[in-house]
């Protein structure tokens, strides 16, 4: 059984929305993307590359599945850690509008409550879900997550697709690993242990 884990970029003020460039993802007026950009260091690249060597597939929604589309099958270096994972592993996409999948080893997922379970049963590393907002909020919301690894950058944008909305289902976790990169990432690791406890302060 694989383990569903959650990799994603945010900023000091929650937001996940187009990381990596200006044009990104401009849904809902946002003109701050390309934020992560200025703080790429040498151990953000090493974590990534990590992660990337424990995936057996992926797991995204629409749009960050036509945005990896359009980038990482020109990217045909055999040796690199991320193309070659995301370029040939299975890539299972949820929506129920997309009519046909183009990228090498992708397969459109209709109803994620109901294929979940037969996804996750057929790999035995990591089913990794990168970007994919509104797919988090089903993951997360589901129970469906078994780890998320947070890099939350030194950076505030005031608006965005945030990582967790209002709305989301009370979950507890507790943390795993955490390190700080020479830039000010703060990368760590969550694991979800189930629903939150709850207690009050004495009073004096």
């Amino acid at each position: 059984m694989a383990k569903l884990t959650i990799t994603t970029f945010i900023t000091l003020d929650g937001v996940m929305q187009a990381p990596g460039g200006r044009e990104e993802d401009t849904s809902g007026g946002f003109q701050n993307g390309g934020w992560l950009v200025p703080h790429v260091d040498q151990v953000f690249g090493e974590f990534m590359t990590d992660v990337f060597s424990r995936v057996d597939a992926f797991l995204l929604g629409r749009g960050t599945y036509r945005i990896f589309e359009s980038y990482w099958p020109k990217m045909t270096d055999p040796n690199d850690p991320v193309a070659s994972k995301l370029n040939n592993l299975p890539k299972h996409v949820v929506s129920r509008t997309l009519d046909r999948t183009t990228w090498n080893n992708s397969v459109i997922v209709r109803n994620l409550a109901d294929e979940i379970g037969a996804i996750k049963a057929r790999y035995t590393g990591e089913l990794q879900v990168h970007g994919s907002h509104g797919l988090c909020q089903s993951l997360i919301n589901g129970g469906y997550v078994d780890e998320i690894n947070t890099l939350v950058f030194p950076v505030a944008v005031g608006s965005g697709k945030r990582l967790f909305e209002t709305g989301t289902t009370p979950t507890a976790f507790k943390l795993a690993s955490s390190r700080t990169t020479q830039n000010g990432i703060v990368i760590a690791t969550y694991q979800r242990t189930g629903a939150p406890t709850y207690g009050t302060f004495a009073a004096p």
